[in-house]
């Protein structure tokens, strides 16, 4: 159940991108929501993949769970921040977007020792 929920929050985050990238393209050109919408779809893919590949058990299920739902939280954070800087004026909170792309590079890392712990425990 766990993984079908990080899988409805990717396609969110799908549809979220598509609408940042054309408020990016028509709304507020040069505002960043490019950079917001590619975060939010790229990671919506990498969830997607990452669910499949927990539950063919390529990945140590556990630690795979907590990068899929960093992935969502980093990406959320990052894109959230440049959005609402852009429509409203103001940030999340300080140190939002960077704290999304740390969370988000520490869930990259994150993969890499759950394929690894399947690999050893196979």
């Amino acid at each position: 159940m766990t993984v079908t929920i990080l899988i409805a929050l990717a396609g969110m985050m799908g549809a979220g991108g598509i609408i940042l990238a054309a408020a990016g393209a028509h709304v507020a050109p040069g505002s960043g929501l490019d950079s917001a919408a590619y975060m939010l779809l790229f990671h919506a893919a990498a969830v997607l993949g990452g669910s499949a590949l927990t539950q063919q058990g390529v990945l140590w299920r556990p630690l795979a769970v907590v990068v899929l739902a960093a992935w969502v939280l980093g990406a959320a954070l990052f894109s959230g921040d440049i959005a609402l800087r852009a429509f409203a004026g103001h940030r999340l909170f300080p140190f939002a977007a960077p704290s999304g792309g740390m969370i988000l590079i520490a869930a990259w890392l994150g993969l890499v020792a759950a394929a690894l712990v399947a690999l050893v425990r196979s």
